[in-house]
């Protein structure tokens, strides 16, 4: 049986996949950079701080990693306030989950953008622990951040089920000894050997019942 579930925040909660890579593209292709056909597939998972380097170093965006950051998030915080895009149902999913078992999330977002997102959904207080990549030594597809959630909710990492959508973030949750329901997004498919480590891949998160998880236990 599953003692915790963590889940993953863009793709699964909210839909921002998309809204990250529009401002992303459209930040490089303002400052000089140049936007690669595996781009979007290579940020999924990073931290703040590794895909802000990626920009300022590999795609030659003409500002250093902390600017790039600082002015990527703020674009992104100012779509948040002006609508997140939550995934139709999660939020329901997510309370459902959180009536019977501790909840975790392990989120790539920068913390600021994670509080936005749970705000704005009402889904603050579903959480006993809430982690950035940005407080963790390495990003997905490391398993640091799965890790953390689980010492801090007090659960072994094998007794936690995990919610995830990219390959990275599949990656991430199985290193960590997780097992991992797979939520893949239409437009972002995953990797074959991603889709090999999940326990379950779900056509929408919706589908995603205190049954389902309990089978995974």
């Amino acid at each position: 049986m599953a003692d915790a579930v963590v889940f993953d925040l863009d793709g699964v909660i909210v839909d921002s996949e998309p809204v990250w890579e529009e401002v992303r593209r459209a930040y490089v292709a303002a400052h000089g950079g140049t936007w690669q056909a595996d781009t979007q597939h290579r940020l999924m998972g990073m931290s703040t701080g590794e895909w802000s380097r990626y920009l300022s170093g590999e795609l030659r965006v003409d500002r250093g990693p902390e600017q790039v950051a600082t002015e990527v998030v703020e674009e992104m915080t100012r779509r948040y306030a002006a609508r997140v895009p939550l995934i139709d149902g999660a939020d329901q999913v997510v309370r459902r989950l959180a009536a019977r078992w501790p909840m975790g999330l392990a989120s790539s977002s920068p913390t600021r953008l994670i509080a936005a997102a749970l705000a704005a959904t009402g889904l603050t207080d579903a959480f006993g622990a809430t982690l950035s990549t940005e407080e963790t030594a390495r990003g997905k597809p490391a398993p640091d951040v799965y890790l953390a959630v689980a010492e801090r909710l007090g659960v072994a990492p094998a007794r936690c089920v995990a919610v995830e959508d990219s390959s990275n973030g599949v990656r991430s949750a199985a290193a960590a000894g997780m097992r991992v329901v797979a939520v893949p997004h239409g437009a972002y498919p995953l990797d074959p050997d991603a889709e090999r480590l999940a326990a379950v891949v779900l056509g929408s998160v919706g589908e995603l019942t205190p049954e389902a998880v309990e089978r995974l236990g």
